[in-house]
């Protein structure tokens, strides 16, 4: 049949072009014709993913229509389930795990096979259609959306006293509690904790952790939720020779890059971090006291820029299938095992700069990249951690940093910083940004910081503690943003070379490691006494006078302490 219709085709071809009548208009009818026999014309959008009881239960609407059933490719008439890893993309050699009959409504309920090494909590599933020769797939993939119902810790997320955070040095720990520090960030990179001494079995495979180290982990994390301090963990992927899984194939050390984006394209590399992630959040779940609770996870660091999560050269959309499916992972490792944890991912302040669509992309691009494809797949409660740093960084002026020509008011401004932070906070409150139950997703500032030196004027320790105390004010009175986590307690020694001395302390230290105090800096009072009711306004007024105002409440638009600064 199919060489006669081709025939056909062929000499009508031919009499149309001899009578000069155009052949692209009878070549589209063809391949219209060739498609409606050759292509399904179901398409199913999805409306939920989620885990009920000993099931998920997968919910979606036929927003296409039905291919005819008097047509080859129409006459079997069941949607299929097929199911995936996560590091699977192609459908070939799968069964089908369900089928219904078509309709406008699909609801699929299959076994989720808990505790199990066939347990689907991490897999995604896809809708198809039988052609009579092959399936072809008619839906996005979904992933299960609410690991949280099996998580056996389901304690409540427990909400810090301020805002007020600091990248802490574990020496000097009874200075940060003297400070009245109630946030803190901890770095995990994975290479790290690996090693001997902690048998960890997860799916039936045993994976092996450094105890020395897992224990000092255990001493920091516990001596600050101990004390109620809100610890937020950086989950890094630095290259090392332990765990080749960890990495993309072929991926080799490179002098650019520092971190490496966690591959779950692979099953060694989906099962590797699926089990430490398992590991980390279990152990840090805060059951143990002595192990203490992390309750923010960050995966990956500022993963706009490739030098801080490298894959390899590829163009935005195929970087964040890559991210995504790693994200995906570790969100529902740590939600099953902690319910109320929240997971973040991390970006610079170069909302519409710096994109060479290989190696580097927008904040901005990715933020609305990530996000449509995560609510493409199964929307989650995913939050941000966001670093607004000055521009330049060498000074810490931010309220100038206008006059650059890199940040304005506009959604469309090159950089987004303290500055003009509500044009972050105005974005994350669009539709397509809300999570789960409409409302704004969790934000955290997770590292930033003011120098106290500057290159062009020397020391300038009094201006660095007046941008913490106008960028405090600032995240303070800005309802959507969680945290504000200051990068530093102490100088960095390397930091102070490029001209970034950050730390609340300078340092007598020449290299980063074991970082010693030297004098306090100006901020340190500013930073101790910036949310206390009582001292806030005296401690931060000197910086009025910098900033050339009256009151807080004439540049901050609903000023906490508004009615405390006019009225005494």
């Amino acid at each position: 049949m199919k060489s006669i219709i081709r025939s056909a085709a062929l000499a009508f071809v031919i009499l149309f072009a001899s009578a000069g009548i155009g052949f692209h208009s009878y070549a589209d009818a063809v391949q219209n014709v060739q498609t409606e026999i050759t292509r399904p014309t179901e398409h199913v959008k999805w409306n939920s993913c989620q885990i009920e009881g000993k099931n998920i239960v997968i919910k979606g609407t036929m927003d296409g229509q039905l291919t005819p059933s008097d047509t080859a490719v129409g006459a079997d008439t069941n949607f299929y389930l097929l199911e995936l890893a996560p590091y699977e993309d192609s459908i070939a050699n799968h069964r089908n795990i369900a089928y219904i009959t078509k309709s406008k409504d699909l609801t699929f309920k299959i076994p989720l096979n808990s505790g199990r090494k066939d347990d689907r909590l991490y897999n995604k599933f896809v809708v198809c259609v039988w052609t009579g020769e092959t399936y072809v797939v008619v839906s996005d993939m979904i992933y299960v959306t609410n690991p949280e119902v099996v998580a056996a810790n389901q304690t409540e997320y427990k909400t810090p006293l301020s805002k007020k955070g600091l990248l802490i040095e574990i020496s000097q720990i009874s200075d940060a509690f003297q400070l009245g520090v109630h946030n803190v960030i901890v770095n995990i990179p994975f290479d790290a904790i690996l090693g001997t001494g902690i048998d960890y079995t997860y799916d039936g495979e045993t994976y092996h952790f450094d105890k020395s180290v897992v224990e000092a982990y255990d001493k920091t994390i516990s001596m600050f939720s101990n004390k109620s301090m809100n610890v937020s963990a950086i989950l890094l992927n630095r290259f090392t020779d332990k765990a080749p899984e960890l990495f993309y194939p072929g991926q080799n050390k490179l002098s650019n890059v520092f971190y490496y984006n966690f591959n779950a394209r692979t099953e060694g590399g989906y099962k590797y971090i699926k089990a430490i992630a398992s590991f980390l959040a279990d152990r840090y779940g805060g059951t143990n006291s002595d192990h203490g609770r992390i309750q923010n996870w960050i995966i990956g660091n500022e993963i706009n820029n490739q030098r801080w999560n490298y894959v390899g050269p590829m163009k935005l959309s195929d970087y964040i299938k890559e991210y995504e499916r790693s994200f995906r992972v570790f969100y529902n490792a740590i939600r099953s095992s902690q319910a109320n944890a929240r997971v973040f991912f991390s970006l610079d302040n170069n909302w519409n700069q710096g994109n060479d669509n290989k190696m580097t992309y927008t904040a901005k691009s990715v933020l609305s990249g990530v996000a449509y494809s995560i609510a493409a797949h199964g929307n989650i409660d995913w939050g941000l951690a966001y670093h607004p740093y000055c521009v330049p960084t060498v000074e810490p002026e931010f309220w100038d940093d206008f006059a650059t020509g890199q940040v304005d008011w506009s959604e469309n401004s090159k950089v987004v910083n303290f500055a003009n932070l509500s044009t972050l906070t105005d974005y994350m409150q669009k539709p397509a940004m809300l999570d789960t139950n409409g409302k704004v997703r969790h934000i955290i500032l997770s590292e930033q910081g003011f120098t106290s030196k500057s290159n062009s004027r020397g020391d300038v320790e009094k201006l660095q503690a007046a941008a913490f105390a106008y960028a405090y004010y600032i995240v303070d009175s800005n309802p959507y943003i969680d945290e504000f986590i200051l990068s530093r307690q102490i100088d960095a020694p390397s930091e102070v070379k490029s001209g970034l001395a950050f730390g609340l302390w300078t340092t007598k230290s020449t290299e980063d490691v074991n970082i010693v105090p030297d004098q306090r800096k100006y901020i340190w009072q500013v930073f101790k006494n910036i949310d206390k009711q009582k001292t806030t306004l005296q401690y931060s007024g000197f910086a009025k006078d910098i900033l050339g105002i009256k009151n807080w409440s004439d540049v901050i638009p609903n000023f906490k302490w508004r009615r405390q600064e006019l009225h005494g």
